[in-house]
């Protein structure tokens, strides 16, 4: 059997695996395999740096091929891995070549969900996933320009902020009662809501999408302004429509090969799928979470991706440990930073915690039976300091008392200790 790791998805997981097993000792062959041109790099800043600096800066690096190639790593770029043979331990490659794997590990991600009106695609919709997504929506951020967004949820409202900070009037579109209705409790959605209200957002809620049409001459370059008609009759017209509906996890390569599938690559507690050999790591990656009785979830952030990455890589080199990291979410947005911990919908009740001066506001999700299992802030910076003491909490399985959490004059930090400890620091 080949001495050969092989790694298909050159994006965060993938990229963190590859340098994990590096960092682990694994002295074989590691192939990297990536669809796009450019070497590993952040994605979180697409919807941020790279839509408000002065220049379109070049994705910041993951790794490069310089450092890849020190690191006796194989980084193939704009290559597509195109069938895995799981009994024979090989994958075919677009070019035709074929590599031998002892251990393969499907790091695909998602692909954007495409925007569907009476099951066709509106020409002219941009969405964001990659770089070159980037630099066509930050070509149409032109200060007075209309851009419709489709979709509240973090990308969708993190381009909001973006366009505003580049001078363009916004309206965003939802089909849900409420922005953010995935991943973050409602007393946090009405707080982003009332931000960027603040800054001149403008919001369609409850909305439905009859049609999105253009409305200049092929002539005059179709699709560079739209015209969008909602349910109830109203129409909007503006410069760009950005699609912001979620993503779809990547799991074509492991259906052909035979892998289970359910709501992503099926895999274990150890990230291996159904096949022994075979691992998974994140966007594309569903897992049971012992945190929340082995609830099998689908993450899509950037700490997740890393967590898995190094995770899986340790798995591929024989580690038998449960992926069992809390998930933790960031999203910035004007001044304010966002962070969630743990899984919101897993609260049975919330408690709240907003600090004197009404910048940091905390929302705490306890189970039925008072153990904390989430906790999402949204104010200044130094809110992270209070998540990250959440985020212990939560991994320790502990229950608070809710009046402490409520009171702003206690350190979540000293919740931590048992109170013997704490009565001593």
């Amino acid at each position: 059997m080949s001495r050969n790791m092989v790694i298909i998805g050159a994006g965060q997981a993938g990229a963190r695996a590859a340098l994990e097993l590096r960092e682990q000792g694994w002295k074989g062959g590691i192939s990297l395999i990536g669809r796009e041109a450019h070497p590993p790099y952040e994605r979180p800043p697409l919807s941020k740096d790279a839509m408000v600096g002065e220049a379109a800066a070049s994705p910041a690096a993951i790794i490069s091929k310089a450092s890849a190639a020190e690191l006796g790593i194989e980084l193939a770029t704009n290559t597509s891995a195109m069938r895995i043979d799981p009994s024979g331990h090989r994958v075919l490659l677009q070019d035709g070549r074929e590599l031998g794997y002892e251990r393969l590990l499907l790091a695909t991600g998602a692909s954007s969900r495409r925007l569907l009106i009476g099951g066709k695609e509106p020409a002219g919709l941009l969405y964001l996933r990659t770089y070159p997504d980037a630099l066509l929506i930050r070509d149409r951020l032109s200060a007075g320009s209309r851009i419709v967004i489709v979709g509240a949820g973090f990308t969708g409202l993190e381009l909001a902020a973006s366009a505003r900070q580049r001078g363009c009037e916004v309206v965003v579109l939802e089909a849900g009662p409420r922005i953010l209705m995935r991943g973050v409790s409602a007393e946090i959605a009405a707080d982003v809501y009332a931000l960027h209200r603040a800054q001149g957002v403008a919001f369609e809620l409850g909305v439905g999408i009859k049609a999105i049409e253009p409305i200049e001459p092929a002539a005059m370059g179709i699709g560079r302004r739209h015209l969008v008609k909602l349910a109830d009759g109203r129409t909007i017209e503006c410069d760009a429509v950005i699609a912001g509906i979620g993503a779809v996890p990547d799991t074509s390569l492991a259906e052909s090969a035979g892998l289970e599938i359910e709501n992503g690559i099926r895999a274990s507690h150890t990230l291996a799928t159904s096949d022994a050999d075979i691992f998974a790591a994140g966007d594309c990656c569903s897992f049971p979470h012992p945190l929340y009785g082995g609830r099998r979830i689908r993450l899509e952030s950037w700490r997740n991706a890393e967590d898995q990455g190094a995770h899986a890589a340790a798995a591929m080199l024989g580690g038998k440990e449960p992926y069992a990291a809390v998930p933790w979410f960031w999203s910035d947005q004007y001044d304010r930073t966002l962070q969630v911990s743990g899984l919101s919908d897993a609260g049975a009740t919330t408690v709240a915690r907003i600090a004197e001066d009404g910048v940091n506001r905390l929302f705490f999700g306890l189970d039925e039976g008072g153990r904390l299992v989430s906790a999402s802030g949204i104010g200044a910076a130094n809110i992270a300091k209070d998540i990250k003491a959440a985020e212990l909490m939560i991994q320790r399985r502990l229950v608070p008392d809710p009046a402490l959490l409520a009171r702003p004059g206690i350190k979540l930090k000293s919740l931590l200790l048992p109170a013997s400890e704490e009565k001593g620091a």
